[in-house]
């Protein structure tokens, strides 16, 4: 038996297991925006449910989460640094910026991240983790049911289905035929040699009387009891070497900001004409969007077509923009992009995915950290094409474009790609999963079996 509960905030209904007890859930997230939304998805999902729920986040964000009905806990390290334009520069490096993020931000401040994230847990039944370095620390030491989750499959880091690594996503690109049985042993060994960037992580389980261990928490920090996928399996389906608990949710989608609906004078825009090329950049990427916005109208005026820039910040509005071209700072996707004829965007697994659900053809410009990987991932989906930054100039985004909305087969494809979307529910998934997981016996949680 279920109960029907409906979410304003989410616009989905919620289906909860009758008699389902009430639970004290702490969900941790830091990064940017992009990387908070899924877990906000899912807080409000549980919240729905009756469940008390605490999001453990940067203190950037408290007033977000506040706003929203969610209690609030701060977690370090704070993730105020994505609004700044030179320190993002530098983590946005292609080849270094993930390296530079662990090595720089995360794990100096592992006993912070410890400390706020034991202290948010106090009192709570389940912890449900997006980076799992302190979380899994506190779950091991404090025995509380923990749930880790990855909602990018870049950190699945499997052979079977390999990942486009920043580190040099064209090699990896080129050798992927080369099969499980040659990128097993070779991940494998990055893996033990890889072990150093984390001796602080290790140092850490020693001062708390943490047994040792030989896994490499950069690679390999999965909860032994369930680790949630929030993505779809159009993007990434299960693989032989994901970790055996893993339950592929689907998409959750947190799309709200603001008004619900479209700005007035972009909703006249859109329906005195046909339907145009959106371009757009996450939180993150748009505080360095560098010529982005300007070679896009440049690109739309050389295609003859319409098009709407979402900027996300101010500065990144162009200063002469064509009469078919308008800009905002700041639309809801979920109700843009299925107006759109493509839609042009950096690959961020949030924005990627409300672009498949979509259903409209994409073109890729993929900055850092997982972009490639998602913009492989949807160009093998046949519903997109891939452009390099550095290649992004208005002749070229033009041609890219003119292919991407005269072949039928990317059209049509996506169309295929967004039915099939249609029947996955990421918040119900996740929910449903973490209240399966909730009612199991206390005493099988802590020991992980």
């Amino acid at each position: 038996m279920t109960i029907g509960l409906r979410d304003d905030n989410l616009g989905a209904r919620i289906e909860r297991p009758a008699g389902a007890a009430r639970r004290r859930v702490v969900f941790t997230a830091i990064g940017s925006l992009g990387d908070l939304h899924p877990y906000l998805a899912v807080a409000l999902g549980m919240q729905v449910r009756g469940h008390e729920v605490i999001v453990a986040t940067s203190r950037c964000y408290q007033e977000k989460v506040e706003s929203l009905g969610l209690g609030f806990r701060p977690v370090r390290p704070d993730s105020d640094w994505i609004a700044d334009r030179q320190t993002m520069r530098r983590y946005m490096d292609l080849r270094r910026g993930l390296i530079r993020l662990a090595r720089e931000w995360a794990l100096p401040s592992l006993h912070d991240s410890y400390a706020d994230t034991l202290a948010a847990v106090e009192g709570a039944d389940l912890l449900v983790s997006q980076v799992s370095l302190a979380a899994r620390l506190v779950a091991e030491k404090t025995g509380i049911a923990w749930v880790s989750t990855i909602h990018m499959p870049l950190f699945f880091f499997s052979a079977c289905d390999l990942p486009l690594l920043p580190i040099a996503p064209k090699v990896f690109e080129r050798l992927r035929f080369l099969g499980p049985a040659f990128w097993g042993p070779v991940l494998a060994f990055s893996k033990r040699t890889t072990r150093f960037l984390a001796r602080p992580w290790y140092a850490l389980r020693t001062e708390l009387g943490l047994p040792p261990t030989d896994d490499n928490p950069l690679g390999d920090c999965h909860s032994p009891r369930l680790v949630l996928a929030l993505f779809s399996k159009m993007l990434a389906d299960r693989q032989p070497d994901w970790p055996p608990q893993t339950v592929i949710t689907g998409f959750p989608i947190y799309d709200r900001h603001g008004s619900a609906e479209l700005p007035p004078d972009l909703l006249r825009f859109l329906d005195d004409g046909p339907p145009p090329i959106v371009f757009t950049l996450g939180t993150a990427v748009s505080v360095d969007a560098g010529s982005f916005y300007e070679h896009s109208a440049a690109a739309a005026r050389l295609l003859g077509r319409r098009a709407v820039l979402i900027l996300n910040h101010p500065a990144n509005r162009p200063r002469d923009l064509p009469a078919e071209v308008v800009a905002f700072d700041y639309a809801r996707f979920s109700a843009l992009f299925p107006r759109a004829a493509a839609i042009v965007h950096h690959g961020g697994v949030g924005t990627t995915g409300l672009a498949m659900r979509s259903g409209r053809p994409m073109l890729v410009m993929p900055v850092a950290w997982d972009q490639p990987d998602n913009a492989a991932r949807v160009r093998r989906l046949g519903i997109a094409r891939v452009i390099s930054r550095r290649r992004y100039t208005p002749q070229r985004v033009a041609a890219e474009l003119r292919q991407l909305l005269t072949e039928p087969g990317y059209a049509q494809r996506a169309q295929q790609v967004a039915e099939q979307m249609r029947h996955e529910d990421g918040v119900e998934a996740a929910c449903n999963a973490l209240e399966n997981l909730s009612a199991a016996e206390p005493a099988a949680l802590a020991r992980g079996d």
